[in-house]
């Protein structure tokens, strides 16, 4: 099943859909947002060099991504 118009951080595009009520509270999205953001952070605390090191990899596509300065041309500006 693909999941159509949904722009997820993580690139999914294929799974169960997930739904979430749109009678929340304030209170219960806000202590849903919370428990997901500690979540993140005990992740961070425990993985992040790890998660630092898949980041870096999974962002540099080729040599020129590891100079900033690299314009991909030989021309100066």
């Amino acid at each position: 099943m693909k999941i159509r118009n949904l722009n997820l951080p993580s690139g999914t595009t294929e799974g169960i859909p997930l739904l979430i009520d749109a009678r929340w509270t304030t209170e219960q999205a806000v202590a849903v947002y919370e428990l997901l953001d500690d979540l993140c952070e005990q992740l961070w605390r425990h993985y992040g060099p790890q998660l630092q090191q898949h980041y870096s990899e999974d962002r540099i596509v080729d040599g020129s991504a590891r100079d900033p300065g690299h314009t991909g041309g030989d021309t100066e500006f």
